[in-house]
C-alpha cells in the first residue's frame, strides 16, 4: 500500500481521474448486496488493473482478504439465522451443545456479498495508491479545497504507516537475531508481540516529535505552498472518464434488471 516507481497507463493518468475512479468503485460496492454485481465489480477491477501491468501488485492483498472472508463468514454464522440450514458448527451429535451454530444460506451469501464489497474498494484504493506519488495526491486535495488537517492525516498515513510496518519487521528480524524464543502457541506469539512493539511505540513517537516540528517549521498551516509539479489531464483522462460512464451505466442497467 505505497507508490511503487513503474511505467503503467495508472502512472500516467491525472490524481482526480484515479480519485473519480475510486470513487466511483466504492459508491458502486455499496449501491448492491448481491454477490453477482459485486463479483463482476471487483473482477473489472483487477481485469483494469492486469491490463495496466499492477495485477501481480494488485494480487498481494489476495491473503488479507481471504482472512477477511473468514473472519466475516464465521461473525455472520454468529449473528445471522436467515435461510436454509445446511449445517451445524457443533454437530447435533455432541451432547448439551449438539447442532449450536447453524450455518445458514443467509450467513453465507451475507459474508460472501461483504467480502467482495471489501475486495472491490481494497483493490480500487490500492490502485490509486501505487500509481500516485503522495506529494500529487496532497497537492490534489490542496486544489479541491480540502481541510490541511485532512491532507495532513492522508499525507502521514500513506508515507509513514508502510515504514512503521518495516521497521516492525526489522525489529522482528532483530529479536530473531539474538536467539528470543517466546515459545510456541497463542501463547508463545503473544509473548513475542511485546519486544516489537515497544521499541516500536518508542521509535514512533520520536518520529511523531520530530514530524511536528518540522511541519510548524515548513509553515504547513499557512497555506503558502508551491507545488512542485502540477500536472494537466490528457486524452487518457477523458478516455477514462468515458470508460468509467460507461462501467456506472451498465452497472446500474444490471441493478435496475
Amino acid at each position: 500500500m505505497q507508490y511503487v516507481i513503474r511505467e503503467s497507463v495508472f502512472h500516467r493518468l491525472h490524481p482526480l481521474t484515479k480519485l473519480i475512479f475510486a470513487a466511483v468503485v466504492v459508491a458502486l460496492a455499496v449501491l448492491t448486496s448481491d454477490t453477482l454485481p459485486l463479483a463482476g465489480l471487483a473482477g473489472a477491477v483487477v481485469a483494469v488493473a492486469v491490463a495496466g501491468g499492477l495485477g501481480r501488485d494488485l494480487l498481494r492483498q489476495v491473503p488479507l482478504l481471504v482472512s477477511l472472508a473468514a473472519s466475516l463468514l464465521i461473525l455472520t454464522i454468529f449473528t445471522v439465522q436467515n435461510g436454509e440450514i445446511l449445517g451445524y458448527l457443533v454437530p447435533p451429535s455432541v451432547p448439551v451443545i449438539g447442532g449450536a451454530f447453524p450455518v445458514t444460506v443467509g450467513a453465507i451469501g451475507l459474508a460472501l456479498a461483504m467480502s467482495l464489497r471489501f475486495a472491490a474498494m481494497l483493490f480500487a484504493f490500492q490502485l490509486l495508491v501505487i500509481s500516485t506519488q503522495p506529494r500529487d495526491l496532497v497537492h490534489l486535495m490542496d486544489r479541491l479545497r480540502m481541510p490541511v488537517d485532512y491532507t495532513l492525516m492522508l499525507l502521514i498515513a500513506l508515507r509513514f504507516i508502510p515504514s512503521l510496518q518495516l521497521e516492525g519487521k526489522r525489529i522482528h528480524e532483530a529479536q530473531l537475531a539474538r536467539a528470543y524464543n517466546p515459545g510456541r502457541g497463542p501463547a508463545g506469539k503473544i509473548r513475542g508481540l511485546f519486544p516489537i512493539i515497544i521499541p516500536l511505540v518508542s521509535n514512533s513517537l520520536g518520529k511523531a516529535t520530530v514530524l511536528g516540528l518540522t511541519i510548524d517549521l515548513r509553515g504547513y498551516r499557512s497555506g503558502a505552498r508551491t507545488p512542485m509539479r502540477d500536472v494537466a489531464p490528457g486524452r487518457a483522462d477523458v478516455a477514462g472518464i468515458c470508460c468509467m460512464s460507461l462501467l456506472v451505466a451498465g452497472y446500474l442497467a444490471v441493478l435496475v434488471v
